[in-house]
């Protein structure tokens, strides 16, 4: 048996090849069987069209920040050591002030956020 799956160029081949990945969702075939292997890359195909043309910007960096204290169980305080004085925290939370790349540094060493989305663009 032949797999004819092929590089994704146009909208409906994405949203042809959606369809027949979806077919797989309910009851996943066996990895390494000929349905396996075909739902793998049709999954390849469809994230490699989707890299390309419906990119996924980077979280606001004080919303990546929010996430990540949410999810460590930590307060605003917390931040203290990484951004500086309490008011200095207020500050950068409330998108008064940009964090610096020194606050960059400590916070991506201290609570594991990712630089780039440290960096980004804050949303307005």
């Amino acid at each position: 048996m032949t797999m004819d799956i092929k590089p994704i160029h146009t909208e409906d081949q994405y949203q042809s090849a959606l369809r027949e990945a979806s077919k797989f969702f309910n009851a996943q075939p066996e990895p390494g069987s000929v349905d396996g292997d075909r739902f793998e890359l049709l999954l390849m195909v469809i994230e490699s069209y989707e890299a390309k043309h419906y990119p996924i910007a980077p979280p606001d960096p004080i919303d990546a920040i929010e996430f990540r204290i949410e999810q460590a169980g930590l307060t605003v305080k917390d931040l203290v050591p990484m951004i500086g004085q309490l008011n200095r925290v207020y500050e950068i939370m409330a998108r008064k002030r940009i964090l610096t790349l020194p606050m960059i540094r400590r916070l991506h060493a201290g609570l594991g956020i990712p630089a780039e989305s440290l960096i980004a663009e804050p949303h307005t």
